[in-house]
């Protein structure tokens, strides 16, 4: 098929942040996109040749935007399932597959999946609700400390919670979760992993992430990671075993510890393009975004090599402001050799909000985190 300044169009149900940066790549090759998103303020809304604002947990808008499109695809997992199904049975594309989706959307599902498959994971246990977890941790069938994770619709820094007392459990939803064990881990580490339509496979260089110790964000993403070559073809490995049973098409994000004794377990995975890969925008021969759409699309894969070593600094709202955002320092990161902020659009600003995020360039690994600290310390995210 003929993708290029052509009729086609290709949807994308999520219309943020991710949405707008995918963009960048379908207007590079002049592909014409269809963008579906709950909020009329969504990053995407520009970048889209159409842009359709809807539930994307209703069915009938879900499907119904899936009838304008050749090809559909995400940038968020929440998304209605049975809608994505009909249309793959009626014989749209739909990558990745609601499939694999429900494998993934489900946290307890998907640990139970790596359990299945034995792929290393942390020990967990699975609960229907809060108050069987706090049963179950009054009689001392989970160990404290402990983390715990939200089953479904959390994301990162939200619907995860390290658990260090009962009265703990007082603060958290009534929703099925899981209760995993605290690994003790030298560094957390994640690969991308691209897999065509066409059965091509090829995996990124590992990267580090250093997150932030309250908000549970990533702060830093260090690519290459700071990490011995054995660890590193290890995490490798397990990466594409995580991509071969999940048998995804398009981008998976698998995030993984490594522990005191350099194994590798698996945390999760996320089914699309990633925090964890912003980097290669500046850094790559081929920016995640632009494999994402050549692996849905059933393109040749890119290079997936860095050119020079990258660090993304991610910007979130500073903590005691809300409001009309405004970036204080701008001008100053600017004007440091290397330094490319991403601002994703959104005009509101809450404490520990994703606003954007920059990435800093160096031939020196070492020069570029002292930059990526300067950065960090430079731009702040306020309102006025």
């Amino acid at each position: 098929m003929n993708y290029f300044s052509t009729d086609f169009r290709l949807g994308i149900l999520g219309g943020g942040q991710l949405g707008k940066m995918l963009l960048y790549d379908t207007r590079k090759f002049d592909i014409a996109t269809n963008v579906l998103d709950p909020s009329k303020d969504a990053p995407a809304q520009y970048g889209a040749h159409q842009f359709f604002q809807g539930d994307l947990m209703d069915f009938e808008t879900v499907y119904r935007f899936g009838k304008t499109v050749d090809v559909l695809t995400i940038e968020i997992e929440n998304v209605n399932l049975d809608a994505l199904d009909k249309l793959e049975e009626e014989g749209l594309k739909v990558f990745p597959s609601p499939k694999t989706l429900r494998l993934i959307q489900n946290k307890g599902n998907q640990k139970d999946f790596y359990t299945t498959h034995n792929i290393p994971t942390a020990p967990y246990k699975r609960f229907k609700d809060i108050e069987s977890l706090i049963q179950a941790a009054k009689a001392n069938e989970v160990n404290l400390p402990f983390v715990w994770k939200s089953a479904q619709f959390g994301y990162d820094g939200n619907g995860v919670k390290v658990v260090r007392s009962i009265a703990d459990l007082d603060t958290l939803p009534n929703v099925e979760c899981i209760a995993e064990v605290m690994v003790p881990f030298k560094n957390e580490l994640a690969v991308i992993v691209a897999r065509s339509a066409n059965g091509e496979i090829k995996t990124y260089p590992v990267v580090e992430m250093e997150f932030h110790p309250e908000a549970n964000q990533v702060e830093y993403v260090i690519c290459p990671a700071r990490i011995d070559a054995t660890v590193a073809d290890k995490a490798r490995a397990i990466a594409l075993q995580v991509s071969e049973k999940f048998n995804h098409v398009g981008l998976l994000a698998v995030e993984m510890f490594q522990t005191q004794d350099d194994e590798v377990l698996v945390n999760e995975v996320a089914p699309r393009p990633h925090n964890s890969g912003h980097y290669s925008i500046e850094a790559s021969y081929t920016s995640q975004f632009e494999q994402h759409v050549r692996a849905i699309l059933g393109l040749p894969l890119g290079n997936t090599d860095s050119k020079v070593a990258g660090i993304m600094v991610n910007l979130v709202g500073a903590e005691g402001y809300t409001g009309q955002v405004f970036y204080e320092g701008m001008e100053e990161i600017l004007a440091i050799d290397g330094v490319t902020p991403h601002i994703y659009g959104k005009r509101e600003t809450r404490p520990f909000r994703k606003m954007g995020h920059v990435t800093i360039v160096n031939s020196d690994m070492t020069e570029a985190r002292k930059i990526a600290q300067q950065v960090k310390e430079t731009i702040k995210v306020i309102s006025k």
